[in-house]
């Protein structure tokens, strides 16, 4: 199983085939894409996309895709909701290593989940208790 957890940047980029996502990200993405297992988008993350929009710091139009690829069945990206056990696992991310608090909801998910995640930020990717793949 090569299901795995993509963070606002990563999940940006892989959509964009940018080449700041790094070989070793991409590579897992490829993989779960190839298996067609789930790239899961965490819901914070949408929210975030939408905040980047009206920054001005993406486009609509990548926002849209965004969404319009969620919506379909037939891709492989599917929404990881926010919960209780995400919200419990909450307290595991410590503030001090990830101040931000919609990281720390991107990271608690993917303990929650027991899933890789994929994430551009070094402070999650510092994290011991979750698997990090950049």
């Amino acid at each position: 199983m090569s299901d795995l957890i993509a963070d606002t940047h990563a999940l940006l980029w892989y959509m964009n085939n940018s080449p700041r996502l790094s070989a070793m990200a991409r590579a897992a993405m490829e993989t779960a894409e190839q298996a067609r297992d789930f790239i899961y988008v965490p819901s914070i993350v949408l929210v975030e996309l939408r905040y980047l929009v009206e920054k001005g710091t993406i486009s609509d139009i990548d926002y849209q895709a965004i969404l319009t690829a969620l919506k379909d069945d037939s891709t492989i990206l599917t929404i990881a909701p926010f919960g209780l056990r995400e919200a419990e696992s909450l307290s595991l991310i410590p503030r001090s290593t990830v101040p931000d608090m919609p990281d720390r909801i991107i990271a608690a998910t993917a303990l929650a989940m027991g899933l890789p995640l994929v994430p551009r930020d070094s402070r999650i990717r510092a994290l011991t208790n979750i698997t990090t793949v950049w």
